[in-house]
């Protein structure tokens, strides 16, 4: 497969990258990740972008993973919008075209703050299941799971195979629809990032300093998004109600909503050739959007 690994400073933020090479002529995506997860969530979707022939690439964003600590000192989603907005910016220009970003939960979020702003080179969103529309249910789930309570009130040092073993547990009963289901090497990936105590603490304080922000009313401005949506739910998400999805559709001009069936909150791991299919499919739409338009002009 063609998917390299590296490394590259946006907005001031050290990062990692998960980068898959595509055919030309279709525009890249730039794939966002969830709250305590990493760009290696990706990489069950991968395949399914490689044999669409698509390009795309995926990053640690600040706070998560292997990318640079947030600024405690400030808010998190204006540190991950100017992380969000240096990735569009410097991919576009690379590419030399407009980019899709899709983003699960947190980054989900992310992507449609992102569109708020019209002088960012956008094709369209996929915001998946995203966090800050109908309360942050996801933050309370987590924190208030047995397993996690009780590694967090565990009174001596844990090895790391029993903490890795407890993150793995709680984040299959939670965001899957079948957990025993769920490739290990998705789970393997996302727990090795919380390999100590320290790392599921660090990762829930950022999400108690997330949860005041997802819930003001001013999180979003989505009457400001001028670029086309394309907004997708698993069907049977238990961590963010797609009841949200009302707000996107009554305030965005241009939004298709699709559910995905029998999946939970991470689709690109349950359901990645449903997802694929669909980013793939919208992309293509844009593109060609854009190239009617442009004989349009010519003409």
């Amino acid at each position: 497969m063609g998917i390299r690994e590296g490394r590259v400073e946006l907005a001031g933020f050290r990062t990692r990258f998960v980068d898959l090479e595509g055919e030309p002529g279709e525009p890249p995506l730039i794939l966002l990740h969830g709250w305590g997860d990493s760009a290696d969530c990706w990489r069950p979707l991968m395949p399914e972008l490689e044999r669409r022939g698509r390009r795309a690439i995926a990053y640690d964003m600040p706070g998560f993973g292997e990318a640079s600590r947030l600024d405690r000192e400030r808010g998190v989603l204006p540190q991950l919008d100017r992380f969000a907005a240096a990735a569009i910016r410097e991919v576009a220009e690379r590419e030399r075209a407009d980019v899709v970003v899709a983003g699960n939960s947190l980054g989900g979020c992310v992507a449609m703050r992102a569109a708020e702003r019209p002088e960012l080179p956008l094709a369209g969103i996929v915001p998946v299941a995203p966090a800050g529309l109908d309360m942050a249910q996801w933050f309370t789930i987590i924190e208030t799971t047995p397993i996690v309570r009780a590694l967090l009130r565990a009174p001596l040092p844990l090895p790391e195979t029993v903490v890795r073993d407890a993150v793995g547990r709680a984040y299959r009963s939670l965001a899957f629809t079948k957990p025993a289901a769920v490739d290990p090497t998705a789970v393997t990936s996302f727990t090795r990032h919380m390999a100590d105590r320290r790392d599921v603490i660090r990762v829930l304080a950022t999400g108690r300093r997330l949860k005041p922000e997802l819930q003001d009313a001013a999180c979003f401005r989505l009457g400001r998004i001028s670029c086309p949506v394309l907004l997708v739910w698993g069907d049977a998400d238990k961590m963010v109600y797609a009841s949200g999805s009302e707000r996107v559709l009554r305030e965005v001009a241009d939004v298709r909503f699709e559910v995905i069936a029998n999946c939970g909150h991470c689709p690109q791991v349950e359901c990645p050739a449903a997802l694929a299919d669909l980013i793939c499919g919208f992309a293509t739409r844009q593109n060609g959007a854009r190239d009617a338009g442009e004989a349009s002009q010519a003409a």
